[in-house]
This record gives structure tokens, sequence and C-alpha cells, in this order.
């Protein structure tokens, strides 16, 4: 493996401090010295890059994924694709992913149960390219829940979105089956969704069936990320010590103080651009704003900016990432959800950053190895033509991605020249 120097770069190295104008060496898959100033280091046979004043920062963390959404306009049109067409899909979304700057991504849920592990073991093996990733199980439903699109004239449980369970046994059934298959995260569904056709102020599990997951998944190794838009779901979530929390839309002044009093344990994730997109950007799908707002969602996003706004000034994770893959909402836009953190969030630039990277590396359980540019961590980081503080914008145009390293490996190159890079920007 090709050692790396990156000069001429204005360096975010993920901490909180402001960026600074220095130099960065790669040896092999780490970080082995970072400097303030250029000129610091002696390249030696690493290729130099220079980056001309680019924004050099860590490869940022999708904290929400589903690889396994096929950019269709339904759940069972994502359930529906067959399992060979369905792999392949999974290994080029994750390539895009990566080209984009996510070098780490956790997984929500997958669509069949194996997709996420196999796809989790090749990138690890180096069989495809793709970011770090956590396997997801499906999502764990109830008879009559978001996912159960089981038909009472076709009672296949494969035909079904989701694992339909009914009781702690069946959930204990579950949860040990998807540990069998090793998975990273058991994915359970709390509450509704209104495009499933269930409000998502609805809580259909018990507390027992809940802790019977939990307890599984707990004492196996594995976290449990729960889809939790009503009130009464997150309390659930934080009383049964649930890990990732998914949306967090309806909250009350009970269900803050507990998510604060838990915000160095949880972790939450909106997917806020899922609100906003199906509210006002899905007409195209026959989901106008008119119909949007007849089933609830302009509602749910103004509580939900509220209630996000109200966990942000607590001190409570909020990280990017949710639901992409749907028609209206498409794989590697990702980056959207920062802007609109900042947007309708109240979170500076700076904020927004550090949820993609530090916070990242906190998500994926290596905080002492990912999200930042420092000396020893991974060398997972992204060259950027313009300045996300400035405009976080930036970071939703592929061109201004002007090249992404992983493991100390280019998945996206610099125009290189006789060993320098010769793009220069204004």
């Amino acid at each position: 493996m090709a050692n790396t120097l990156f000069t001429n770069v204005r360096i975010f190295d993920g901490s909180g401090a402001q960026p600074y104008h220095g130099e960065v060496l790669v040896e092999g898959k780490r970080i082995t010295r970072v400097a303030r100033s250029a000129r610091s280091f002696q390249g030696g046979d690493a290729t130099l890059i220079d980056g001309a004043g680019a924004f050099l920062m860590p490869g940022m963390t999708e904290a929400h994924t589903h690889f396994s959404w096929n950019d269709q306009p339904s759940l069972t049109a994502i359930q529906m694709m067959p399992p060979e067409e369905h792999i392949l899909w999974c290994v080029r979304v994750a390539k895009r992913y990566l080209e984009m700057g996510w070098t780490s991504c956790v997984g929500a849920a997958t669509a069949k149960a194996r997709l996420d592990v196999v796809l989790r073991n090749a990138i690890n093996a180096g069989e495809f390219p793709g970011p770090r990733y956590l396997a997801a199980s499906q999502e764990i439903t109830t008879i009559g829940g978001l996912g159960d699109e089981s038909r009472p004239h076709l009672p296949f449980p494969e035909l079904s979105f989701g694992c339909v369970v009914t009781g702690a046994d069946e959930m204990r059934r579950a949860a040990r089956t998807y540990i069998k298959y090793g998975v990273d995260t058991l994915k359970i569904n709390l509450s509704g969704e209104y495009i499933a056709g269930m409000p998502a102020e609805t809580t259909p599990f018990t507390d027992a069936e809940i802790a019977a997951l939990v307890e599984e998944a707990h004492k196996n190794g594995r976290r449990v990320a729960a889809h939790a838009r009503s009130c009464e779901s997150i309390k659930q979530c934080i009383r049964h010590g649930i890990d990732i929390i998914y949306h967090a839309s309806f909250t009350d002044d009970e269900a803050l103080d507990m998510l604060e009093a838990n915000r160095h344990r949880i972790f939450v994730a909106p997917g806020l651009a899922w609100l906003v997109n199906t509210s006002y950007h899905a007409s195209e799908y026959g989901i106008t704003p008119a119909i949007a707002e007849s089933m609830g969602y302009h509602r749910e996003l103004e509580t939900a900016i509220e209630s996000l706004k109200k966990m942000h000034k607590r001190g409570v994770r909020i990280l990017p990432g949710g639901d992409y893959g749907f028609a209206w909402i498409k794989h590697a836009t990702n980056a959207q959800d920062l802007e609109y953190f900042v947007k309708y969030l109240g979170f500076s630039a700076m904020e927004a950053l550090l949820s993609a990277t530090r916070l990242g590396g906190e998500i994926m359980l290596r905080p002492q190895e990912l999200g930042q540019v420092k000396e020893g961590y991974l060398a997972d980081m992204i060259l950027v033509d313009g300045d996300p503080l400035s405009d976080i914008r930036v970071l939703q145009d592929p061109a201004r991605i002007l090249a992404v390293m992983k493991d100390g490996e280019f998945h996206k190159k610099p125009e290189i020249q006789g060993g320098r890079n010769m793009t220069r920007w204004a």
C-alpha cells in the first residue's frame, strides 16, 4: 500500500477546532503525522498530493442506512426485487456512498434477512468497494405494524417486508435467528408510519416484547435500533436500553428529560430529509403536498423540528441519515441531512460537520480511530472543492468531492499528473 502526503490543504480535523492550513502524512492504513504548516514533512516514497488549498476532512458516517432500499416508491416494490438482483443493487449503491464521502455507514434495516450481512462481509473481504458497514436485521414488526406487508390469502413470511412477531417468545426466536445470521444491529419498529397506513404516533409493542429483544441482543454483544416516531416509543427506547433511536419526532418534557439523562449512551438519527421530501417533493409519485399534509407529514415535520431543536440544546447526539433509497429521497443524496440540520435545527455548519465525523466515529464504536484527522487514526478522509463551513451544500455535489480515501487507499482518486494534483480551486 502506497504512502500519501497531503500538502497545501485546509484541514478540518473533526476535533471541533477551526480549520487550519497544513499537511497530513498517511502511512499504510493510518494517519501518522499532522502538521499545522506546509512543507513540514519529507514525503520520502509517499505520493504527493498538492491540494491547492482544498478542504481536507474526515470521512463521513451515515447513521441510518438502508442499502437494500432500491429507489422505489413503496415497501412492496423494495421487497419484491429478486434476491440475485437485490445483492447486486446493494453492491452498486455501497460504492456510490463511498464515492460521495460516506466512509462509514450504520445499517438501519435490510429488505431481506441476509443482504446486509453478505454486503458487509464482501466489503470487509475487499471483494467490492464500500463504506465500513455495520449490518442490520430486517425490521422486526408485529401483526398490522409498519413492515407487515403480508396478505390474508398469501400467508407467506417471505412476502412481508418486515419480520412479523407476536409475543416475547417469537421475539426471542427472531432475535436469535438474526444473531445466527451475523448481524451487528437488531432493528425494531416501535411506532407507525403514515405512508404505510399506520399513524406515526401509534405504539404497537408491549414492554415484555421489547425487553426480550434487548436482552437477547445485549447478551450476545449486539445493539438494538428502533424506528420510534411516537412519544411513547421514545420512552420505551430509554426504559429498555435501546441504543439507537431513529426519527424521535414526537416528544414531551418527560421524553426530553429521559433523552438528556441518557445522552452519553444513545444516538438519534432523525431522517429529517425523509420528512421534508415526503412533505414537499414527492408529487411525481402521487404524494402532493396537500396529500402529505392530509396524511400527517406536515404536522410531523413541524413537530420533529421543534423536538430535535430541544434535543440539540440538551446535548443529545444527533447524527445525519435516514431512509434514503425511496424514489423521492434517492441514495447518495444523503448530505441533504447536513443542510437541513443547519436550515431547520439551528446547528452551526461546524456542528453539522462534527455530527457526520466525530460523532460518526462514536456510533461506529471506534471513537479512538475514526471520525478525526488525527495521528494514529485510520486514514478515512475526503478532499472537498470548497468550504463546507461556509456552504454546507457543497457536500451534495459529486464534482466537489475531489478525493475519497478509506484505510489509506483512494477509492476516488484526485487528478494527478506527475505525482502532483494539478487541479486548482478558486
